[in-house]
């Protein structure tokens, strides 16, 4: 029987002392084969995310059915308060994964990342200085990517269309691209015009940002995320990131990513530079928090800016008077 009255019945939850999560959905079932060097990759990555955040942070690491020995390592981190959460289920699928980590909190902004990234300095700070400058951003990457405006970016396109800030910007980071797709596997027959242009946003003189994002690593406004779909019905693939790609859109949030390179892809081989640190600074100086958070859009905007528009300007002769429009040079707009 119940004694007494349970002293924090009805007592309301304070305000987060955290502004950032990481979410690290994690599959690593044994340690051969392809996943021979995953638990010495994941093991770089977190290195390089604690060594990369400042103390507002709040790391979750969502075990998705790895071998007990993962399992033992993420209950001894959580035991040296190193990481703030641990949930440990059966394989459910990487972004059911991740949906059971954004529950439960109410920290404004959500890092969603594979296990094989490595952080680099300042990669929080130029993400925070992002959201903070641009208000209409709820996605930021931090790994530029060839023509990623093509994806998943009916709106930032359709509102800036007539802006002159929207306009193709050199690469910044080119050593840095080239090693993201060395990363996946890809030879360097790709149009090498990739390397020397990308569509982005000239906000002001300090600060430039790429037009899109990737996958693997991206920061959202959490607020996106109010409604959570429950079940995705993919373990990997399919249609399963259609959920993180739709939910920025519905609200009317533009995708970005920063001009310079802050992150590196491992993917499942362990290398020599993997195991060189890069020169971390202390990170503990900026916790900025309050964005703007966007009303969802109605069903007739997001249909004309993600549906009607996207598709009138994939025609290929308006692909090409578009990216002339937009200062491509000359030369590359027919191969682009």
């Amino acid at each position: 029987m119940r004694v007494g009255f349970n002293p924090h019945k009805d007592q309301p939850q304070e305000d987060p002392e955290y502004t950032h999560q990481i979410i690290i959905p994690i599959y690593i079932p044994n340690e051969e084969d392809y996943f021979k060097d995953s638990f010495t990759i994941f093991k770089i990555c977190l290195s390089s995310l604690f060594a990369t955040i400042h103390n507002k942070t709040f790391i979750t690491i969502v075990n998705n059915g790895s071998g007990i020995f993962v399992k033992d390592y993420l209950n001894e981190l959580l035991a040296q308060n190193r990481i703030h959460e641990v949930i440990h289920t059966q394989n459910i699928g990487k972004l059911n994964a991740i949906v059971k980590g954004l529950g439960g909190n109410n920290i404004e902004l959500v890092t969603i990342t594979d296990a094989d990234v490595m952080f680099l300095p300042n990669w929080q700070k130029e993400t925070v200085k992002v959201f903070a400058q641009i208000p209409k951003v709820g996605v930021v990457g931090i790994v530029p990517q060839f023509k990623t405006y093509e994806v998943n970016c009916g709106t930032v396109i359709f509102d800036n269309f007539f802006n002159k800030s929207l306009k193709f910007l050199p690469v910044k980071n080119k050593e840095a691209l080239i090693r993201f797709y060395d990363s996946i596997g890809w030879d360097r027959s790709y149009n090498q015009d990739y390397l020397k242009y990308n569509l982005g946003l000239e906000i002001n003189s300090d600060l430039k940002v790429l037009v899109g994002s990737g996958h693997f690593v991206a920061t959202y406004k959490k607020d996106m995320f109010q409604e959570i779909t429950t079940y995705i019905g993919y373990k990997l693939g399919g249609n399963s990131e259609g959920y993180l790609d739709r939910a920025p859109l519905k609200k009317g949030y533009w995708r970005v990513t920063t001009c310079d390179n802050y992150a590196y892809h491992m993917g499942n081989t362990f290398e020599d530079w993997m195991g060189v640190e890069p020169q971390y600074e202390n990170a503990k100086q900026y916790p900025i928090s309050n964005f703007n958070k966007n009303k969802t859009l109605s069903g007739f905007s997001y249909f004309v800016k993600n549906r009607v528009f996207i598709k009138f300007i994939s025609i290929k002769l308006l692909v090409k008077l578009f990216i002339q429009w937009k200062k491509l040079p000359r030369e590359m707009i027919e191969k682009y």
